[in-house]
């Protein structure tokens, strides 16, 4: 009499939103918490690879670049790490830009 209906129960539907809805719930505040350490670690990866184009430019012309001059002939693509800090290079050394 009855029909062999394929297809989900409402109990079947409700028990995959509840797993679903603790799976959200345990991974996005461990997210969140790892926002800061990406960009600080973007931040350091940047500064080597600027330290890496800043010799190449040496050796290429012979003189200590600005950071600017590193971006204007391509070495870099920004001068800014990923939490908006910008970068500089005083002394020969690439820094956090002082003030920002």
């Amino acid at each position: 009499m009855w029909k062999n209906e394929k297809g989900f129960t409402l109990i079947e539907m409700l028990i995959v939103l509840l797993v679903i809805s603790v799976l959200l719930i345990i991974t996005i505040p461990n997210l969140s918490q790892n926002t800061e350490n990406i960009r600080t670690k973007g931040c350091d990866a940047l500064k080597v690879t600027v330290e890496a184009q800043m010799e190449a430019y040496q050796v290429e012309n012979n003189a200590v670049p600005t950071i600017e001059e590193l971006k204007t002939a391509e070495y870099i693509k920004t001068t800014e790490c990923p939490d908006g800090t910008a970068l500089t290079i005083t002394n020969g050394e690439v820094v956090e830009a002082a003030g920002e």
